[in-house]
């Protein structure tokens, strides 16, 4: 079974790094499996541009090895290729000078939709947004798609928007974070809003806390110099993790639309209490079994950077009084998992005797590996001998409830760059959204800094800090566990 598709109007896309690691892994992929879908329109065009000297045919070259080695299990006729070939151009482009920008200007069509990717360093955002306006590149229905992180702390995120904004209305501009083009983030909304079931349960009187864990098995290699300036806080939960705990927290929208959505995941940002010191554990991980360190990976010795971080939070609004959520993220940990898990309060009452040792009523919703939702329910188990329970999940994955639909599911980058061309920014981050995390997460970083602490060591593929069994332990509550 084919999943329905939704062709968009015809666009011309600029990808300025378009020979770069993103453009190559996830955009040019990305695009020629919606055309394969049958999304793209027949004069629908994409232009790459950066420094490197090459011409189209060059390029063309360039982007079939991007699909070969990226775009494999495609379903798609032998011609495909070829032609997404046909539609693809491409510009010399020097960010800096004007010339590249003339000739580029020359390349648009004035009757259709005109995007522009920035997949570059956020450092030359502000410079090619005013070279798009000062060349005419752009005009007020054009849009642009910028990349995290948007800014390393409050001061600059608030530097970034405004240079954005001298150039371009908060309507035109996108600013992407993948993690809202999971399928599974937006089945999130769906479970919550599309049933009848959850929702009135979706509060502090029946949810006793909620978790969100994104674990990863790899360590920064190759990141280290990038990584060592931010950190799990300013890379994972200022955005990704962030916008996870909103869409969880927040009060059902008016109706699903960019404004309405992202109004309500503002006012969770805004209600969340700041975090004290005893609620924070911050880790670092150690050579593990044939695993390097980060002070390795890093190449700074005395590095202080976290590449582990639990938090308790607290939402403080009548929906989640009382409700805590616990949110950890770490490299070089035992397993790949994100996922949010909903646990509710056990029954007030227990009608059955014996030591029945229960662990409640979960609702879980991975992300990744295994895209899916489980609900955990106790049952009575099979045979004669008494009431005797057990629980077991009732599991909806993905792979296995759509079948052959899942084949077709795009990928975060591929909906999200439809929804560019759409002009749907309900997925995509507004500014004082950035900006109101940045003032939440700002004290924290700015804590450690003044306190100088190092994060607590704990072993490369293990499951974290000690500690950071402590902050649920003192509660009386344990961690979900981090499986292989």
């Amino acid at each position: 079974m084919v999943a329905t598709t939704i062709p968009v109007d015809c666009f011309d896309l600029i990808i300025i790094g378009g020979t770069g690691d993103l453009a190559r892994r996830k955009i040019l992929p990305g695009l020629f499996r919606r055309m394969c879908a049958g999304q793209l329109p027949d004069r629908a065009r994409v232009i790459g541009a950066s420094r490197r000297d090459m011409d189209r045919t060059t390029f063309q070259i360039f982007v079939r090895a991007a699909l070969n080695e990226f775009a494999g299990g495609t379903e798609c006729d032998d011609n495909a290729v070829d032609r997404f070939l046909d539609i693809v151009d491409y510009e010399t482009l020097d960010v800096f000078a004007n010339e590249g920008w003339k000739k580029l200007k020359k390349k648009l069509r004035p009757d259709v939709i005109l995007a522009v990717y920035f997949s570059v360093e956020p450092s030359l955002f502000g410079e090619i947004a005013r070279k798009l306006v000062d060349h005419d590149v752009t005009n007020e229905h054009s849009r642009i798609v910028v990349e995290k992180p948007f800014g390393n702390n409050l001061e600059t995120a608030l530097a970034l928007n405004a240079e954005l904004r001298a150039c371009f209305d908060e309507h035109q501009i996108y600013r992407i974070d993948h993690y809202l083009g999971k399928e599974t983030v937006q089945n999130l909304m769906a479970v919550r809003f599309g049933n009848a079931l959850f929702e009135p349960l979706w509060n502090s009187q029946h949810v006793d806390h909620v978790q969100i864990t994104v674990g990863e098995t790899v360590g920064v290699d190759g990141r280290g110099a990038y990584y060592d300036k931010s950190g799990a806080m300013r890379d994972m939960i200022q955005n990704h993790i962030m916008q996870l705990l909103c869409l969880t927290a927040m009060e059902p929208p008016s109706k699903y639309g960019a404004d309405s959505v992202r109004d309500e995941k503002l006012k969770v940002i805004r209600a969340l209490e700041p975090v004290t010191p005893e609620d924070v554990v911050r880790g670092q991980y150690r050579a593990g079994s044939e695993l390097d360190s980060y002070l390795a990976h890093s190449k700074n010795p005395k590095s202080k950077t976290e590449s582990y971080i639990a938090l308790k939070v607290k939402v403080a609004n009548w929906r989640w009084s009382g409700t805590p959520f616990y949110i950890r993220t770490g490299k070089r940990l035992r397993a790949r998992m994100s996922e949010i898990a909903i646990v509710f309060k056990d029954p007030p009452h227990s009608i059955f005797e014996g030591d029945f040792n229960r662990k409640g009523n979960v609702l879980v919703i991975r992300l990744q590996p295994d895209e899916g939702i489980t609900l955990r329910v106790t049952i009575k188990e099979p045979g004669p001998g008494g009431m005797r329970l057990t629980e077991v999940p009732l599991d909806m994955t993905f792979a296995e409830a759509l079948g052959d639909q899942v084949e077709f599911m795009p990928d975060a980058y591929e909906r999200l760059v439809m929804d560019v061309i759409r002009g749907d920014q309900t997925l995509f981050m507004r500014g004082d959204e950035v900006e109101a995390a940045w003032e939440w997460v700002d004290p924290i970083v700015n804590a450690w800094v003044d306190a100088q602490n190092r994060p607590e060591p704990y072993d490369a593929g293990g499951s974290g800090p000690e500690d950071s069994l402590m902050l649920l332990h003192r509660d009386g509550r344990r961690w979900r566990e981090i499986k292989t």
